[in-house]
């Protein structure tokens, strides 16, 4: 079935910005909370947020097999398990509405009263219910500047690096959407030449420049996925800051990694974007180093030219561009960390999430955290009001912003907005 939502030359008879990251080639998906108060399932084109709800029992996608109520759930869980051919389907089904050439629901105002808010009379909300959560480490570059911090140049990369896409299994419960705030945490850390560790709040608080990937019904238990049939599970995309308190992993990860300095939250962005929708964004990625084992192995390019930028904007300041890289910079692409997260025969669900890793890229400039922006704080980054950063402090806000572009479309995820609060302090009884 082809994409015809795609379609690069397709207008829409909705009013829309330009220079918008979701023309209507993009039809992402997501939920949001209404101006009634309802939530719904919906997608957007420019400014325009458009209830599938409302447009489904209106009749509008009649003739694709879908059950009543599979747009009137507060997740997309069930939708993303109807499967590919059913999100393509509705994709094409929505593009053809909105078509400037189509005016069924454009002279129908009556309908067009019910489907159509603008984006301030909406709320969204978090687009799946995250059963599970797994975190890879695929930048060669991150992974190479954190060994060399850590360890040193030439034990960079740890023996398995180049063999496998390392990754581990995370909480989903602290994963929450864009404009949510989160608090600094407390944890124990170990203080440069102390002999005893101490408790408080953590002093290092970090982002990370992700993406993350949301999966469909894929296996049984026991069954591998195979890497090249891998994207026929894969729904789409959202941008992931996967935040983390570099002073308490500095002390808690040996020997098992990461634990209370990444479980306190991960922020994403509220719209998924399909595959479908980044199909032309294809590119070719990093190529291995080291031959890889067959089921590592790929045809085709699996990777996808994102631009993605990351922002600081302290209280009552103006934003500073902090870093500029690419999702193509990852060595490990998606097919291949889905492929090895199933070899054991693992099984994954609708909505699981599975974030690539700090991106980092070949310059400073491009580098994907706080820790090498700052390469561990020894060389604080100064911002347009005259201070200076080494990690995010109190009230800071981070911005992370990414979208794909070429001479006839531009795909864009929006943003991730983001305020650090000071550490929680209960209310006195």
């Amino acid at each position: 079935m082809s994409i015809t939502a795609n379609d690069p030359t397709r207008k829409t008879w909705l009013d829309i910005p330009k220079d918008t990251d979701f023309p209507i080639q993009n039809i992402p998906f997501g939920v949001f909370l209404t101006r009634d108060d309802i939530i719904t399932i919906g997608t957007r084109i420019g400014d325009f947020a458009i209830d599938l709800g409302a447009l489904h029992q209106l009749g509008y996608f009649e003739g694709i097999p879908l059950t009543d109520d599979i747009f009137l759930q507060d997740t997309l869980n069930d939708f993303i398990s109807d499967g590919k051919k059913t999100w393509r389907l509705v994709r094409n089904r929505i593009a053809k509405i909105f078509d400037e050439k189509n005016e069924t629901l454009k002279n129908n105002q009556e309908h067009r009263n019910v489907v159509l808010f603008t984006l301030d009379e909406i709320e969204m909300q978090m687009p799946v219910q995250v059963g599970d959560y797994t975190d890879f480490y695929s930048s060669k570059e991150h992974a190479t500047n954190v060994g060399s911090m850590f360890r040193d140049k030439e034990n960079a990369l740890l023996p398995n690096w180049l063999h496998i896409p390392v990754g581990y299994h995370g909480r989903s419960s602290s994963i929450v959407t864009s404009h949510i705030p989160i608090h600094r945490p407390k944890g124990q850390t170990m203080p440069e030449g102390a002999k005893e560790p101490v408790f408080g709040p953590s002093k290092q608080v970090d982002f990370e420049m992700e993406m993350a990937f949301i999966t469909t019904d894929a296996n049984l238990l026991g069954e591998p996925i195979p890497v090249d049939e891998a994207e026929d599970y894969i729904f789409g995309m959202v941008m992931f800051n996967d935040w983390s308190a570099r002073d308490i992993q500095k002390w808690e990860y040996a020997p098992l990694g990461p634990f209370l300095a990444k479980n306190f939250a991960s922020s994403i962005s509220p719209w998924i974007v399909t595959m479908d929708a980044l199909e032309p964004f294809r590119t070719e990625g990093p190529k291995p180093e080291k031959e890889l084992m067959s089921y590592l192995q790929y045809s085709g390019n699996k990777s996808f030219d994102i631009n993605l930028e990351v922002y600081l904007k302290p209280e009552g300041s103006e934003e500073n561009l902090l870093s500029k890289t690419n999702y193509k910079y990852l060595y490990w692409n998606m097919s291949q960390q889905l492929a090895h997260h199933t070899i054991n025969g693992c099984p994954v669900n609708s909505g699981d999430m599975m974030a690539s890793g700090t991106i980092s890229g070949p310059t400073p400039d491009t580098y994907g955290s706080m820790l090498e922006l700052s390469w561990k704080g020894e060389k604080p980054l100064k911002l347009g009001d005259g201070s200076s950063r080494s990690f995010i402090e109190d009230n800071d806000t981070v911005i992370m912003r990414g979208h794909c572009e070429n001479e006839s479309v531009r795909i864009g995820f929006g943003e991730i907005n983001t305020k650090i609060l000071p550490v929680f302090e209960p209310k006195k009884k």
